[in-house]
């Protein structure tokens, strides 16, 4: 029998695209065995069961192996034939047929072949009746195992030496083909009962119930990993026959519980028993991911039965599980951590209900905190297993609780467990003490909630500043505080009980300072029994004079800026009797010192100066804009004068005290303040002083509001307003120009005051406003930079008209002729016509040339000075003259200026020498020694190799033109090794004479 012939080949239609099966799983090869699958249950497909049966509960269950099986034919003989009686009755039976045949052939043939054909007749039929009977041997004692496996009570109760004592019944192996295949049936029926359907999760004893039926049947392990393969191909045909997605996704499960238990069963050797990437194309990432969610379940449902009581034996006994499903140690991790998170999520939830019940009672808050504590308690417990001597022997994943991941990890529910943090610090405050234990769960509850340290802060100083509060007012009214010796020492014995920041108490002590002092000040004033209340309480509570300062600065700073608002808002003419008694009784009623009042004050009089200076800015014109600071000097004069008097307590009537440092200051600067005729005028002498009437203040300015740019600014507007006048225009684009009189000066001198200008800075603008005149009329009279004893006493009568010191008078006067001169010269330099002798005549008659040349232009004339060198025809060098005084007068890097000579050197060596070719070929004697001059001085720079020339000959000639213009004879031998001559050509050139050269030169012609 070919047992394939018992298996349905997969549908050859084409599904629909798998997530984890592949199209068709493919066929295992022709040499393995394959085996007949029975799914007597079909526990692996829901949607492929029978009808569900009719029977009542009562009815038994049937058995998984199916009911036993009826001998047929002859395997009933067989069955009761034991091995030894069999082949005697083959023998016999054989034996019979022989001789029957012999007697038969010989009886109806009368002779001995007739006898012998008989015989091999009836002896073959008898040979197919023995074969018949042995061969009918190993379906008996598969149908035998069959009957006995239905005929147990159940498959715990096979036992293998009753299969082995089958096999030895019939004389048959285990590897007989029949009973092989029916040892593989019952073991596929059995696989099949015991796992679940796809939409059920494995119970977790699957792994040992197999491992134990398998054993218990003796099937070899290559026999069971393919019934295994076969059950999977099995699934894989039950889920090309799904319906909907539902049965398709049912079907993968069961495959990856197949996968799952296979490997758990087969242990190392499932990587090459079961080829689940060869037959069903599957990945090994899919197979790790079946096994994986697989062990995630089982340990996941074993950790459902886990609660709050953990003790050693059940860690070790999850660890042992974890180990057994093949789970790997960082998702073992992951789910008791998970699991921990629920069992805190329980409590949370309970004690949120607690505190969110309607009436929320008190009984509501006790259950919140007593599931608190149960969630403290756990964690404490987990902590402490986590730090035990054998915590490598326990589950993955002990230690704190946390939140995190999640439902309550969402801002969402932040508010929630905030609030759940709360009824805990209130309760542990309950006592009106902090205990430090309860610091410590406070502290573990925060991280276990998931509360950032500022959020859990936040909370607990709320709570502990209300208790604190309360506390306080408990010994202010039963007089403990007052009676305390050290009222330091008993609020800081307050704050360590409540483990309170001594720094936000003392925020609480200033906000009832604060408080105490609103209700004293609600009339408008404090009277000696408010003072002497503020002071029991600042005394009581250890308030600093700094911060009693502070608010009293506030809070009566308040009332009193509003009168003094309403002081200013009256303007000139409102500022009466009335106004001065509300700004003196706010002054010196609500017992503000006077740095404070004039603080208060400076800020609202500077705002309305700082109006008056936007609105200078804004105008058309400077005369325009030289009218509001008028009005702000007249507002200074006659409302803010008043004003500081009243906060004062004095007379306005009293002349104001000068200062004395200033008085010094312009005494030192007396010789410049007389020099500058503006100067003078701002200083007005005492009958002006009786008709403008009292100056204005100067302890209110706008020094620190504006930046001295634009103090200086509107200083100088006003004071070109006082120089020009007042300009009125009328039609026809005419103008009329009205002077004033000095006491616009005197106006300016206030203004200076109020802009918080220094008398440096006053002399500043003046002298800055002179100099400007003198300078536009100076450069008109030296337009081109020459200085006469005419024009020196135009520049003397100008400087005196404008009032401007000769000092700065000199400087603007030198400044004009140098730019002029240093333009000329730098004009000079550019043409050529300024050498360096003339540039150290212009120093030794004091001319700063250094600022009046710049750089580059003093690197080109040292580059021009030193080619002039080269091409002086003297062949002289002075190192001396070129590397240190030609720089020096320059004021010229001397590396640089090196680097200049070497550069030029080399290139007017080798032009040196062309040059004096060309000029010899042009018979010019003379041009040629000077030229070869040039060579020399070149060479004396940057000494040089011999050089070369084409033509010797004109070599030889060089040299002897030279040689008779009787030169140095160092010179002369230097030329000799320049030009590369020999002794005996040097000898012969000095004896040719004029004649020799002629005859060169006209061979080259003729050459050309």
């Amino acid at each position: 029998m070919n047992p394939s012939l018992l298996l349905s080949p997969p549908s050859s239609s084409q599904p629909r695209p798998l997530l984890f099966f592949p199209l068709s799983p493919n066929p295992l090869p022709s040499t393995r065995r394959r085996f007949r699958v029975s799914l007597p249950r079909n526990s692996l497909s829901t949607h492929h069961q029978s009808p569900p049966s009719t029977s009542s509960p009562e009815t038994e269950k049937p058995n998984i192996f199916g009911a036993p099986k009826e001998l047929t034919g002859i395997q009933p003989l067989v069955q009761n034939l034991s091995p030894p009686v069999r082949l005697a009755t083959s023998a016999v039976i054989l034996a019979g047929a022989l001789a029957a045949g012999y007697g038969l052939g010989l009886r109806f043939g009368g002779n001995r072949n007739a006898a012998f054909g008989g015989a091999a007749i009836l002896g073959a039929a008898g040979g197919a009746a023995a074969y018949a009977v042995n061969a009918a041997v190993p379906e008996v004692a598969a149908v035998t195992l069959h009957n006995y496996a239905a005929a147990c009570d159940g498959p715990e109760a096979i036992k293998r030496e009753d299969i082995e004592n089958i096999a030895k019944k019939y004389g048959v192996s285990k590897q007989d083909e029949a009973f092989n295949m029916e040892l593989c049936d019952i073991y596929s029926r059995f696989v099949s009962s015991v796992l679940p359907p796809g939409g059920e999760n494995l119970r977790g004893d699957e792994v040992e119930t197999i491992i134990s039926f398998k054993n218990a049947l003796g099937i070899d392990d290559p026999d069971a990993a393919s019934v295994h393969m076969e059950i999977g191909r099995q699934i894989f045909r039950f889920r090309l026959e799904a319906e909907d997605r539902d049965g398709d996704l049912e079907q993968r499960r069961a495959f990856q519980k197949l996968i799952y238990v296979s490997t758990l069963v087969f242990g190392d050797a499932s990587s090459f028993l079961l080829p689940w990437k060869r037959v069903f194309k599957v990945t090994d990432s899919q197979v790790e991911i079946a096994i994986r969610d697989n062990a995630k379940q089982l340990y996941a449902s074993k950790l459902a039965s886990v609660g709050r009581d953990i003790d050693e034996k059940l860690l070790v006994s999850l660890r042992e599980a974890q180990l057994k499903y093949k789970l790997s140690d960082e998702l073992a991790k992951d789910l008791l951590i998970e699991h921990k998170r629920k069992l805190v999520e329980e409590n949370i939830f309970v004690a949120l209900q607690g505190l969110k019940s309607r009436g929320r009672t008190v009984g509501g808050v006790k259950q919140a905190v007593e599931e608190l504590d149960k969630i403290l308690s756990f964690n404490d417990l987990l902590i402490s297993l986590s730090k035990h001597p054998d915590a490598d022997r326990f589950a993955r994943g002990l230690g704190p609780v946390s939140l995190v991941g999640g439902d309550y990890d969402s801002d969402r529910k932040m508010d929630d467990l905030k609030l759940l943090y709360r009824a805990y610090v209130t309760d542990s405050l309950s006592g009106g003490r902090m205990e430090n234990h309860k610091l410590t769960a406070l502290n573990q509850l925060r991280n276990i909630l998931g509360l950032g340290n500022k959020e859990a802060e936040a909370i607990i100083l709320d709570v502990s500043s209300k208790v604190y509060q309360k506390r306080l007012s408990q010994a202010f009214q039963s007089g403990d505080l007052e009676m305390a010796d050290s009222k330091a020492a008993f609020l800081q014995n307050l704050c360590e009980e409540l483990h309170f920041d001594p720094q936000k108490a003392s925020e609480i002590h200033e906000e009832i300072y604060r408080k105490k002092l609103q209700q004293c000040v609600a009339d408008g004033e404090l009277d000696d029994s408010d003072v002497a209340a503020l002071l029991k309480v600042r005394v009581m509570l250890c308030i600093p004079q700094q911060t009693v300062d502070a608010a009293h600065s506030d809070i009566c700073g308040s009332l009193f800026e509003k009168a003094v608002k309403d002081a200013i808002s009256s303007g000139v003419d409102g500022y009466d009797a009335d106004v001065k008694n509300a700004v003196r009784k706010a002054a010196h009623g609500l017992r503000l010192t006077r740095e404070a009042a004039m603080s208060i004050a400076s800020k609202a009089v500077r705002k309305v100066f700082l109006n008056y200076v936007k609105r200078s800015r804004s105008a058309d014109n400077r005369t325009e804009s030289a009218k509001e600071l008028k009005k702000m000097i007249a507002f200074n004069t006659l409302v803010v004068s008043e004003l500081v008097a009243d906060i004062k307590g004095e007379s306005s009537d009293a002349p104001p005290e000068e200062p004395v440092k200033e008085e010094v200051k312009q005494d030192d600067e007396e010789d410049e303040w007389e020099s500058l005729q503006t100067l003078r005028k701002i200083r007005p002498n005492k009958e002006l002083m009786e008709k403008l009437g009292k100056p204005g203040q100067t302890e209110i300015t706008l020094k620190d509001d504006l930046s001295e740019r634009d103090r200086m600014d509107l200083y100088k507007t006003y004071l070109l307003y006082c120089l020009t006048g007042e300009v009125t225009r009328i039609p026809f684009g005419a103008q009329i120009t009205t002077k004033k009189d000095d006491s616009e000066y005197v106006l300016l001198n206030q203004l200076g005051g109020i802009l918080g200008l220094t008398s440096e800075e006053t002399v500043q603008v003046h002298r800055s406003l002179a100099e400007q005149a003198f300078r536009q009329q100076a450069e008109v009279i030296l337009a081109d930079g020459q200085l006469t004893k005419s024009r020196i006493e135009q520049l003397n009568e100008l400087q005196k008209s404008v009032g401007l010191p000769g000092e700065y008078a000199q400087k603007i006067i030198k400044s004009i002729t140098t730019t002029k001169m240093a333009a000329a010269i730098e004009t000079a330099i550019g043409q050529g016509r300024l050498n360096i002798t003339q540039i150290r005549e212009l120093k030794e008659a004091g001319v700063d040339l250094d600022n009046m040349i710049s750089e580059s232009l003093r690197e080109n004339l040292f580059k021009k000075t030193v080619d002039e060198i080269f091409s002086s025809g003297t062949g002289e060098f002075d190192e001396e003259e070129v590397y240190e005084k030609i720089p020096a007068d320059l004021k010229v890097n001397p590396q640089k200026a090196k680097g200049v000579v070497h550069d030029l050197a080399r290139t007017r060596l080798s032009n040196s020498l062309i040059q004096a070719v060309a000029l010899l070929r042009q018979r010019n004697r003379a041009g040629v020694v000077s030229s070869l001059n040039d060579l020399l001085a070149c060479d004396k720079a940057v000494p040089s190799e011999p050089l070369s020339w084409e033509v010797p000959e004109e070599v030889a000639d060089l040299f002897g033109v030279y040689a008779r213009s009787n030169p140095d004879p160092e010179k002369l031998s230097r030329l000799q090794y320049l030009l590369d001559i020999s002794d005996s050509v040097a000898e012969a050139a000095k004896e040719m004479g004029e004649g020799a050269a002629s005859v060169g030169a006209e061979e080259e012609k003729f050459v050309f």
